[in-house]
């Protein structure tokens, strides 16, 4: 019996941070054993800000690097970059051709992305979800592994799909399979840590705001030491009167590898003069083996060529015949 699929991607703009880690890659490690895990680099949705064209190359294969020094095993997962096979972009115009133009103005992360840009916002934002949709659907996946900032794309490219099964196919033969979201709870949203109520992101201008997976331990200690925190003693985690002190016992919890009721108790009574020391010395250790892999890889650009030439070899086995398939559904010269 053939194993579920899941498909996700990472854009390749900067480093990857902990919660790229902690949000997505740690879960897929944990996925592919009992999973066919489809993961990409997202260089396509990578220019849709403004970009430097001198970095993209390189900023893909450090994330490359990154999935597999973190546990992604290209001999279980397949591992490749989206610009690299064409039936991304061609099946993302097809579902322009059927995608309302209202469903991807309510897009929120637009709106929000288009009020920092202002006048320089490209079509390619907005445009964004659609591509995103031709990621996803073109490997079929039955899961697809999402924030809870993504669920509205998602639920985009459900209707989409939907769409596309009620226009060209029929209920007992639909076109394409409709993937179900896959939400991790803990770990699924890491915060920033100059602000509790912001995701961390590599978009923020402030590299204080995260923790780069390929920072040196004195870095990471110097920003969990200029954490954002509050005045209180004593650490819980869900009280919403204290984002930031949920979002750091949150890190510490997971990076510490305990249960959430061992972390409230241990950390109960403690003061962010006791605690910062801890989750930096847990972090860094956390990090250690990430970083000496990563660098081994970033070492051997020759073996990474490899590994995404082997990638897209899988990949195209799956996205061409889904391809074929939409277009002779909608009447294309086959």
């Amino acid at each position: 019996m053939a194993q579920p699929r899941i498909l996700s991607g990472i854009q390749t703009t900067g480093n990857m941070h902990l919660g790229n880690y902690l949000g997505a890659i740690r879960n897929w490690v944990e996925l592919q054993e009992s999973h066919d895990c489809f993961l990409f680099m997202a260089d396509l949705h990578a220019i849709t800000v403004p970009h430097d064209p001198k970095l993209l190359a390189e900023n893909t294969l450090k994330i490359a690097a990154t999935y597999i020094a973190c546990g992604i095993d290209p001999d279980n997962s397949t591992i490749f970059v989206q610009s690299q096979l064409p039936e991304h972009s061609e099946l993302a115009w097809i579902f322009n051709c059927i995608t309302p133009l209202g469903w991807l103005e309510r897009m929120i992360q637009f709106k929000e992305k288009a009020v920092k840009q202002g006048e320089n916002v490209s079509m390619g934002l907005m445009d964004y979800p659609v591509l995103q949709a031709a990621d996803i659907l073109l490997y079929e996946p039955d899961l697809v592994p999402v924030g809870e900032d993504q669920k509205q794309h998602l639920e985009l490219t459900r209707d989409i799909a939907a769409r596309l099964n009620f226009q060209f196919g029929s209920e007992e033969n639909p076109v394409l399979k409709i993937p179900e979201a896959l939400i991790r709870e803990a770990g699924a949203r890491v915060m920033s840590l100059t602000d509790g109520t912001k995701k961390m992101s590599k978009s923020d201008p402030s590299d204080q705001s995260r923790i780069d997976l390929i920072d040196p331990p004195e870095v990471i200690t110097k920003k969990i030491k200029r954490a954002k925190t509050d005045p209180e003693r004593g650490l819980e985690f869900d009280n919403p009167q204290r984002p930031e002190c949920n979002n750091l016992l949150g890190l510490y919890q997971l990076l510490s590898n305990q249960s959430k009721t061992a972390v409230a108790a241990e950390c109960q009574d403690m003061g962010w003069g006791q605690f910062k020391p801890l989750l930096a010395e847990t972090t860094v250790a956390a990090l250690a083996p990430i970083q000496a892999k990563y660098n081994e890889l970033m070492s051997d650009r020759t073996y990474l060529q490899q590994v995404l030439a082997n990638g897209k070899e899988k990949a195209q086995a799956v996205a061409t015949p889904t391809l074929q398939k939409v277009k002779a559904a909608m009447g294309f010269v086959q």
